[in-house]
């Protein structure tokens, strides 16, 4: 029987600026299991970050209930990672000290758990080089890994390899399920891109414009690993595109590539 890991229940959200009041989000409801892998796409500045942040605890002033293993989310805590656009590494640490921060490499069980997953996210040979010697790929990778080294039980990614190359992106699509796959950490990763959602999820969530609020959840059965050239692929995305041309927003749905 699965286990629900998050639960989202009737959440709502407004921004107060200096002539109004802006509605963020509105009337979400979802369940994420244990293990899942779950991707956010929509228009822009329909929500998806701020409903990342809500759930990592970034952000408490909203409506409604938020709980992480049945226990309401308060504020950020080890069993929420959060992965930004950008890496934020430490540039005076190392590579292996980034991933240990605060944690001291002295320590026996420490340190085991960092060398596995510096070969985990595939940087052996790299411990000791800094972040500005390393590709934007390498840094991601890193980011990744001093995330999980508390074990969390939910790990959020927004937009991580949205400023990467094409050919960087889609290996690190391959590293991160390759991570999923081996620790099974429950993920919800926010994109852009419909083919990265495809290629990444077990259910894709459609936000609708502002305020955001899910236009519908899309199923992916697709065995893994898959290929973006077959036929399958092509026709659940077609789908998913599908539920763009229902929404009323052009900027979007030339994004999308439609």
């Amino acid at each position: 029987m699965s286990v629900s890991v998050l639960e989202i229940e009737r959440l709502n959200k407004s921004f107060q600026t200096p002539k109004s009041t802006v509605n963020a989000l509105s009337g979400i409801d979802l369940k994420v299991q244990e293990g899942e892998f779950i991707t956010v796409i929509g228009p822009s500045g329909c929500g998806k970050s701020t409903l990342l942040k809500i759930v990592a605890g970034l952000d408490l002033a909203y409506e409604g209930s938020v709980k992480l293993s049945d226990k309401e989310v308060t504020g950020p805590g080890i069993d929420k990672g959060f992965i930004f656009q950008e890496p934020r590494l430490f540039p005076w640490l190392t590579v292996e000290k980034n991933i240990a921060a605060d944690l001291s490499l002295r320590n026996p069980d420490i340190r085991k758990r960092v060398d596995s997953l510096i070969e985990l996210v595939r940087l052996q040979g790299f411990e000791n080089a800094y972040p500005r010697e390393l590709s934007g790929g390498m840094a991601q990778r890193v980011a990744i890994a001093r995330a999980l080294l508390r074990s969390p039980k939910v790990l959020l990614l927004d937009e991580p390899f949205g400023a990467l190359d094409a050919f960087t992106r889609a290996h690190m699509q391959e590293v991160l399920l390759d991570i999923w796959q081996h620790n099974k950490t429950t993920m919800i990763f926010v994109t852009h891109d419909i083919d990265e959602a495809v290629f990444l999820a077990n259910r894709i969530v459609i936000l609708k414009p502002r305020p955001g609020s899910i236009r519908s959840i899309v199923p992916v059965t697709l065995p893994y690993p898959r290929k973006k050239a077959t036929t399958s692929f092509q026709s659940l995305r077609l789908k998913v595109l599908s539920e763009f041309e229902r929404i009323e927003d052009t900027e979007w749905v030339d994004r999308a590539g439609l």
